[in-house]
């Protein structure tokens, strides 16, 4: 098992057997055949879902999901260069064990060494309806979403397991490397969308690229594990057919730090306007809740300055995932859709005052 296919046409049924065989979630029979189709809508890895067909004797799933590099060569490289695979890899093999979050169980996790190449054999939580960035969602899924938020924050809550672990620690250059590319990052995205997103929020992606130094050599003690991209792509609702309210995939920008990044990027890029408007106070009520329940005390009036600025990571991921991975139709939607919700927070509580402010 030392080899491992980087691409779903390359996965036979010897070596999903082999790999069942290992995880223990099969014991006898064969698989005849397997298919696969595509799924999800990632950018910097592809996804899909594998039918098995099998012989009599078969006690393990019917049906399984694998997640690969990127097919497009500027998304793989962009991964590659952050280390983003190595990272999700990890994540599955060190610490979704010693979280409460609801993530699939993998049967497979295979790295190279160098971390340009992957492979994750999941169970398939289909069916189920995954969650779409671009149509917002009803009050009860982001309720869902919040609490999930809390399974990840509270466990790795000051915990140097977590917190000291080696492969999660950013390289210590990380924040003047990206602060260097994101002025770059900033003139593509205005040359692109300056004629459709709005004007006031262009400018908060404008002052944001201005004060990039602050934001991105931010030195903060962290306090727990973030996923980093906490939005609804990257979610699956009514999981197996209704018996599970939600999951959370994608764990390729994971890291440590402040739990209000994950909080204030989801209220922001990743519900839209409306709804958070709506709703803010109950979510973020409902988090601290959560948290306290969890055994970390906390209330909203301890984490909104945090929050605030938390909100500019929406701000910063549009930007520079829209200039430095593969562009799409649906991209393109996806990017002006995290803008607009993440610099609408970040204009009402004004988030970069905070930020200045903090510095």
């Amino acid at each position: 098992m030392e080899q491992f296919p980087t691409h779903p046409d390359a996965v036979t049924p010897l070596w999903i057997e082999q790999a069942l065989r290992r995880s223990g979630a099969m014991s006898t029979g064969r698989i005849t055949h397997t298919d696969w189709q595509p799924i999800g809508t990632g950018q910097v890895g592809d996804s899909a879902r594998f039918s098995l067909s099998c012989d009599s004797e078969w006690n393990g799933p019917a049906t399984l999901a694998g997640k690969f590099p990127a097919a497009d060569l500027t998304s793989r490289s962009t991964a590659s260069m952050f280390g983003l695979y190595r990272k999700e890899v990890e994540f599955y093999r060190q610490v979704a064990p010693i979280l409460d979050v609801r993530v699939p169980q993998v049967h497979f996790a295979g790295l190279s060494e160098d971390g340009s190449d992957f492979i994750l054999l999941f169970e398939d939580l289909g069916p189920a309806r995954g969650g779409n960035q671009l149509n917002s969602c009803s009050i009860e899924d982001a309720r869902e979403a919040i609490c999930q938020a809390a399974a990840i924050h509270a466990p790795s809550w000051n915990n140097p397991a977590i917190l000291q672990a080696e492969w999660i620690k950013p390289p210590p250059d990380l924040g003047e490397k990206v602060g260097a590319m994101y002025p770059q990052a900033q003139a593509i995205f205005r040359e692109r969308y300056a004629g459709t997103l709005e004007p006031e929020f262009m400018a908060v992606c404008e002052e944001l690229a201005e004060t990039a130094p602050l934001w991105f050599k931010r030195d903060d003690p962290p306090q727990c594990l973030v996923h980093g991209d906490f939005r609804l792509d990257n979610m699956l609702f009514d999981i197996k057919g209704g018996v599970e309210p939600i999951a959370v995939l994608d764990w390729q920008t994971v890291t440590i730090g402040n739990a209000m990044t994950d909080i204030g990027y989801f209220l922001g890029c990743g519900i839209g306007d409306d709804l958070r408007r709506a709703h803010e106070d109950e979510l973020l009520g409902l988090y601290c809740a959560e948290m306290t329940r969890r055994g970390v005390p906390l209330t909203q009036a301890d984490l909104w300055q945090d929050y605030t600025i938390g909100a500019l990571h929406g701000v910063s991921t549009a930007v520079f995932s829209a200039a430095f991975v593969e562009r799409t139709e649906r991209g393109d939607a996806n990017f002006l859709s995290m803008a607009r919700g993440a610099c609408a927070l970040a204009a009402e509580h004004g988030s970069i005052a905070a930020l200045k402010e903090r510095a």
